[in-house]
């Protein structure tokens, strides 16, 4: 072999060892790892801000995971009518059919992004998800279930202008208005 090919072998085997683990340069050959430095929040920043929209899915026949009733795909019509021109940059809703049917109106109107969250008692899963597809600082539409509503915008750190979310109650619309600090809730029947 020659020269060349001969270098170029030495190299990738010393390389090979470095990466590996198996030869460890000198400190006085290492690069310095520079220290992670810890990201202030800052008033600027908007994790944890947003405008969110919170309603409950359209009414649905009895049952675990079932469609809307002609009542409830009148609801969730209406729905889209009233946030048609809210300029909602992503649809969260949980995976019961019921919740996907009321949104599909506003998500086919708009082709706005959907994202998935796991019904819960406490609006944990809905702050994980909308962090991991970093949606905070954005205009967010919420479809939930009754038991969650008021859970969610106490997670949201909202107090919730009612005490509870009636059992017939489909048309109650929540918007939280987060922006530092600075927590707003309302309510609007539609």
């Amino acid at each position: 072999m020659n020269d060349a090919i001969m270098n170029i072998l030495h190299r990738i085997t010393l390389g090979s060892l470095i990466a590996g683990g198996l030869f460890v340069l000198p400190a006085s050959c290492q690069e310095p790892v520079a220290e992670r430095q810890p990201i202030p929040v800052s008033e600027d920043s908007t994790f944890l801000t947003g405008t969110f929209f919170l309603v409950r899915h359209g009414e649905s026949f009895p049952g675990y995971d079932t469609t809307l009733t002609p009542d409830g795909q009148c609801q969730a019509g209406a729905l889209a009518r009233l946030l048609r021109d809210s300029a909602i940059d992503k649809i969260y809703f949980t995976h019961f059919k019921r919740a996907i049917d009321t949104a599909d109106s506003l998500r086919l109107a708009l082709r706005t992004d959907t994202v998935f969250y796991n019904a819960d008692s406490s609006g944990e899963s809905l702050l994980y998800e909308l962090t991991r597809h970093n949606d905070w600082g954005k205009r967010i539409l919420v479809i939930g279930h009754r038991p969650a509503l008021l859970p969610i915008l106490r997670s949201l750190k909202a107090t919730p202008p009612v005490d509870s979310v009636p059992e017939n109650a489909y048309d109650e619309l929540f918007t939280v208005y987060k922006k530092g600090n600075t927590v707003s809730c309302n309510v609007k029947i539609f």
